[in-house]
Formats: C-alpha cells, structure tokens, sequence
C-alpha cells in the first residue's frame, strides 16, 4: 500500500469495508491506500485543524473521498459508516472522542492508540465493543492495533478464562498468542520499571502485573 509505515499498513490490513471513516486523518494517506487497494469503496476523512485538512484534501483530490473540516465525530451522521479508526492519539483522547458521540460509531472500529491502549479495551468493554483482534508492530517502537465489534450488551470473550487485569493492560489476545516480539517488550518494560527507585502507585500496580504475566509466561514455556 503506498506511502503507509509499518504502523498503518498494519491497520490497513484490518480494515474491509463499503464505507470508511478515518478520523483525525492527518494527511489522508490511509484512506488514499485503502482506496487504492480496493478495500474500500468510499472514504470519509474528518480533520479539526486547518492544515491537516488542506493536507487531506491535496492527496485524496480525484477520489471517491470526502474531507470534513470538524471535531472527532461531529463530522460524521448516524449509521453513514461501515467502519471508522482513529490512529496515533493516546488511548484517553480516543476513548473520549467516541463517548462523545456514540450515537455515530459504526459496527466496526479500528484503533491504534499511542500510549494507554488499556483505556481503549476498558471504552470497548463499557460500550458493548468485544474486541476481536490484537495485533503489535515490530521495530523500535511498538503499536497496538485494536479491532472491535460492536455486539450489544454482555461481557467480551476476549477476556474469558484470563486474567482480566492483566488482559486490559497487556491485551487478551495477545496473551493467548504470546508472540515473541511482544514477550521481549513485556521484558524489557519490567526490567526498565525494576530498576527505578521510586515508583508512583499506578507504575507500581504496572509492575505487580507484569512479574505476574510474565511468571505464567515462563510456568507454561517449562
């Protein structure tokens, strides 16, 4: 897919759809990919600052993509979307975007929250989204990129059978998969936050959670 990193072609790869909605879009690079690839039939990008949009609009010019100047949801209707994702904000801003319009949140929601992914999976679980796929980047840097679906009241079971503290903050699926990547991130955090003099209550909790995980981890590998 053209001009994506690592990071948005791996949200690329979840996204199939009639109707995309891409908030926040930023350059309109995503949509422009998907469009091209045929993964997408139409695409919304919706912008909040002036730059941005003009950006958006200089790269989607000459394709079946509109570009709204407006704030996170406001510029989308009801039921107007098949599919919407949100990429490169922290999970408190995300998860803050769609309470404040949950009226306009398509079936199907792709995520890829920069820092807080916990606070996203908790938004999914409180708003009747199970979360259906968990996929990490690899490089330097990792990002979490959350698929949901909306399903209606009831508990997610992505979550069945697992530690559900843990889950939220290291993510169900991946704890199922265990992937080697993602183990050695887990690693290098708890041996980064055991090494700190002090730490504050919720770093401290952190840390608990992980030598947990992490003890499993190595219990089931023996």
């Amino acid at each position: 897919m053209p001009r994506l990193d690592q990071r948005l072609k791996c949200v690329a790869q979840q996204i199939r759809c009639d109707v995309h909605a891409d908030i926040g879009s930023d350059h309109g690079h995503l949509l422009k990919a998907l469009l091209m690839a045929g993964r997408i039939e139409r695409g919304i990008a919706i912008e909040n600052k002036q730059q941005p949009f003009l950006n958006s609009q200089r790269n989607l010019r000459g394709l079946p993509a509109q570009v709204r100047l407006a704030d996170g949801l406001a510029g989308l209707e009801p039921g107007e979307a098949d599919c919407l994702s949100i990429c490169g904000m922290g999970g408190q801003s995300i998860s803050q975007i769609l309470s404040a319009a949950a009226d306009r949140i398509p079936p199907v929601v792709i995520l890829q929250p920069n820092r807080s992914p916990e606070t996203v999976r908790r938004w999914g679980q409180r708003q009747g989204y199970r979360l259906i796929d968990e996929q990490v980047t690899t490089g330097q840097r990792a990002f979490v990129i959350l698929r949901f679906q909306h399903q209606g009241p009831g508990d997610d079971p992505a979550y069945a059978g697992i530690d559900r503290d843990a889950a939220e903050l290291f993510g169900p699926h991946l704890m199922r998969r265990r992937e080697p990547h993602w183990v050695r991130r887990l690693e290098q955090e708890q041996h980064y936050l055991s090494r700190l003099d002090r730490l504050g209550p919720d770093a401290a909790q952190r840390l608990k959670t992980l030598d947990r995980v992490l003890v499993e981890l190595s219990n089931r590998q023996n």
